[in-house]
């Protein structure tokens, strides 16, 4: 089937309009992802200048005074509390142990069994119970907490913080150079679309 001159010059026509359509489509494609690009650069920018030491002012601000007061409370627990505590439960329990090496020593040497000094042992048990407190105390003492390390509360809520902007760039840009059936953009930069 021939077609007319006519015809002929139209699809020509038609041809040279697609293709300078095409053009422009990749100008405008190239042009976005320069903007994506920038934005990205805005975004960290933003997020170095901006957020960050937001985020830090605020964690110095609101979280650093009561994480500091929760430091000296604990150890104020452990030195007032525990310590004492634990040092009477290990005291008692020595007591307990050198009452049993006596009693041993006594049977061993015919002594017999006698009934044993409740002021005696009531003295023994609290001068080792104050004993072991001293030692464990000096011990517990001599711990300094540990420098810190890491990032912190602060470094990670700037991470997910921006994490989350990089995500609502990406997805704007996604949302922008989506495909759509009418404004589809082929790979082949080269070829344009039969007519």
């Amino acid at each position: 089937m021939s077609l007319s001159r006519k015809r002929k010059k139209e699809l020509r026509k038609l041809q040279t309009q697609a293709n300078n359509l095409w053009e422009s489509q990749q100008v405008l494609v190239s042009e976005a992802a320069a903007v994506a690009r920038e934005a990205g650069k805005q975004l960290g920018h933003f997020h170095r200048e901006q957020v960050l030491p937001g985020v830090q002012s605020g964690y110095d601000r609101y979280a650093a005074p009561h994480v500091d007061r929760t430091r000296r409370v604990s150890k104020q627990l452990l030195e007032d509390r525990v310590v004492p505590a634990a040092g009477a439960v290990v005291g008692s329990a020595l007591s307990v142990w050198d009452a049993a090496n006596e009693t041993r020593e006594r049977l061993a040497s015919g002594q017999g069994i006698a009934l044993p000094d409740s002021a005696k042992y009531g003295k023994l048990t609290d001068k080792y119970s104050k004993d072991a407190a001293k030692k464990l105390a000096a011990k517990l003492g001599s711990l300094e907490p540990a420098p810190k390390q890491g990032i912190g509360a602060g470094g990670v809520i700037a991470i997910i913080l921006g994490v989350a902007a990089a995500l609502g760039v990406l997805y704007a840009a996604w949302q922008t150079l989506r495909a759509d059936d009418e404004l589809w953009v082929a790979d082949d930069p080269l070829r344009a679309p039969d007519a």
